[in-house]
Parts: structure tokens; sequence; C-alpha cells
């Protein structure tokens, strides 16, 4: 992903509900869906892109670059197979699948800002294991400076872990912020207003008398730091133009368990444990409240002043 945004070769690719597509997506997708294909087969995949656009009339030259990234992991790569390993990740949910986002937080990646690689292990609707990628955050999982990028893992029961990319360092525990004042709190929110609602967090803002601006960000790297202890509280509201939008568990699932083994705690907005277990997105929860866990019933409470 680092590579392709490098080189400038950011070519997107339009869907139908609008979002960007780019070549990382695609190239990321195959390169993981070979690797898990490789060494747990038989394991579905359940993961956001399918080959449908490349495989259009108007996506032969995104192909094209696809497969030239791909091959320098995966030589044998080829068109068809490419084609193939993406769309592995189009399974549906069984009783054991991995789930995965290649770039979360797309328009992050665009602009040279924070997104994230996510991958998770779910079993019987539990999610056992959990990774971030996260290139662009700082030392400790930090928004200091321009990387040099912080990888973090989660496997359930075990604690959460990090250490940056490429540095030889030993995975260092992850332990979210012991903050219990409210009016010290730091909001952690979407940087895209489509993704959330800015009336209401503003709202949430004031009644819950946060000190501190909230602070804004693309993607799961939202998760890591408030896994890191770098914020306290977290709010994926629903926008006012999508109020019957439901989250994708890829969207969700590593960063989940990654701050639950921080020591942190995720809801939906009404308190309901997020629910793994209806396919492909949570369609039995509205929104998402994450916080360090301390502060979680005072959030909650703060929510249901809201409706």
């Amino acid at each position: 992903a680092k590579k392709v945004q490098a080189e400038m070769n950011v070519e997107g690719i339009t869907k139908e509900d609008l979002s960007p597509e780019t070549v990382a997506d695609f190239a990321g997708q195959a390169v993981v869906s070979r690797l898990l294909m490789r060494e747990f087969p038989g394991v579905a995949l359940v993961g956001e892109e399918s080959s449908a656009d490349l495989k259009s009339e108007t996506g032969g030259e995104a192909l094209a670059t696809v497969v030239r990234y791909v091959k320098e992991i995966e030589a044998d790569a080829t068109e068809e197979s490419v084609c193939e390993w993406i769309d592995h990740g189009t399974g549906e949910p069984t009783d054991r699948y991995w789930t995965l986002d290649p770039i979360d937080g797309t328009k992050g990646y665009l602009r040279g800002g924070q997104y994230a690689v996510a991958l998770s292990l779910v079993e019987d609707g539990a999610i056992k294991l959990g990774v971030l990628g996260c290139p662009n955050l700082g030392p400790a999982c930090s928004l200091d400076g321009s990387g040099p990028g912080v990888i973090l893992a989660a496997v359930r029961g075990q604690g959460a872990w990090f250490r940056g990319f490429n540095d030889g360092a030993d995975f260092a525990q992850l332990h979210v912020s012991p903050c219990d004042e409210v009016a010290k709190a730091r909001m952690l929110r979407s940087l895209v207003s489509a993704h959330t609602n800015t009336d209401q967090i503003d709202t949430l803002v004031k009644s819950m008398g946060l000190a501190g601006e909230p602070v804004s960000l693309d993607s799961q790297a939202k998760y890591a730091l408030l896994a890191a202890g770098e914020g306290e509280l977290l709010f994926r509201l629903l926008s006012s133009k999508q109020p019957d939008y439901e989250e994708k568990i890829w969207d969700q699932a590593a960063g989940v368990v990654v701050v639950e083994e921080a020591g942190g705690t995720i809801t939906d907005l009404s308190g309901k444990k997020l629910d793994f277990t209806q396919g492909r997105t949570l369609a039995k929860n509205r929104g998402i409240c994450a916080s360090n866990g301390i502060l979680h019933e005072a959030a909650l409470e703060a929510l249901a002043k809201l409706s």
C-alpha cells in the first residue's frame, strides 16, 4: 500500500456508493487472500472488494496495474489468478472466517492521511484475533509526525500489542487511558462528515463538558489511538444522510478486539454488544460507542439524551 501511494499510482474506480477504490485496495486483498488460501485452506475470507470493476470494459488499465504490483510479491500472478484471489474474499461468513479491509480509510489514503489494513479471525461470532497495520501513525501509536508506522495485534485473552514497522523491536503491550474524568476525555471521530452526524457530535461535546476539541482522523487508526491511551471516547453516529446504515464487519472486527484486549469497551449506541453473527454487516446494531471502559456508562448516558 505504501509503495503504490509513493509511486502515485492511486488510480480510482468509483463504486455505486461513490466511495473511491484504489489499486492498493485490490492488490492488498489479492495478496492477503493468496496467503490465507495457502496457509488456511478451506477457511472463508469476507473482504470488501470484488474483481467486477476490474473485469469491466473500463477496468483493463487498473487491472494491469494491480497485477504489476501483486507480481512483486507473488511472482506467478496473472490477470486471471489475481481476480480469483480477490474474489476469494467475496465469501459469506461461516462458523469460522477471516474478514479483511485492505485499505480502511480510502479517502485518508488518497490524501496522504491516516488509513489502516485490517484483518481479523471470527469463530462462532466471536472475534478471536485482530491485526491493524497503520502506516502513518507515529511512535507508540501517536499522531506525531508522519510515521514510521505501527502494527497492532490482539489475541482474545492474551492482550493487545504493538511495534513499529521494520524496527526490530519486541512487541509492547497496549493499555487504554486510565482517565476517569469525563471533562478531561479526548474524543476521536471521523474526519469525513459523511461517516458521522457532525451536529450530534457537537452536541455531545457540549453536553459532556469535554474541554478539548475532538481529534479527527480516518479509519480504524482511531481504534489504535484508543487502545494506546491516546483518546478516551469514540463515537460512530449515524449520518442524517444514511439513517439506516449498517456497519460492515471488516470496518470493525480487528479494531474491536484490539481495543477490548487493551482494556476498553465497545458497544453500539444503545449499549448492545456488537453481533458478528448477522452476515456481512452488524445488522442488529446501530452505530458504535467505544471508550476506555471507565467512561463507557457516562458515554451511553450522554448518547441516550440525544434521542
